[in-house]
């Protein structure tokens, strides 16, 4: 399943580009993010690694993200494994004003197991989330000085 989403944020591009690439803040914009921790290699550059926590209803999901392209604005990517799922996302973010900037993600999942069944089932569930995560990033983005 491949899908792409894209949301308008009122800052510039520099500032939001900064509370992007600050993983500190993860938690304040990334519903459901229980812990990050850094497992290996540079923090934030190509080949790192590190560990996620989530907690959806009564779902607990522990994801490992490995950086594979780190080149912002133009390209932010990464690969997220998790039980029957591996998730491929490419962020990327245009300029389109002095106080505008444009935030995309492209998003391809793979499914294995059960999680085969609800990606059938709801493959609505899965755009929709990553929209979410894109309208509470902008909401924390435009809500800092």
């Amino acid at each position: 399943m491949k899908y792409t989403t894209e949301i308008e944020i009122e800052k510039p591009i520099d500032k939001v580009i900064k509370l992007f690439d600050n993983a500190d803040n993860l938690k304040k914009w990334m519903e459901g993010l229980q812990s990050y921790e850094h497992i290996s290699g540079t923090a934030g550059e190509p080949g790192s690694k590190s560990r996620l926590y989530f907690k959806m209803g009564k779902r607990e999901v522990e994801m490992i993200e490995t950086i594979t392209v780190r080149n912002l604005p133009d390209e932010f990517s990464g690969t997220y494994k998790a039980k029957g799922v591996f998730n491929i996302v490419k962020n990327k973010f245009e300029k389109l004003s002095d106080t505008k900037t444009k935030y995309i993600t492209e998003n391809e999942f793979q499914f294995s197991g059960f999680m085969k069944i609800i990606a059938f089932l709801m493959p609505g569930a899965f755009k929709k989330q990553s929209f979410k995560y894109l309208e509470l990033f902008k909401e924390f983005a435009e809500s800092q000085d």
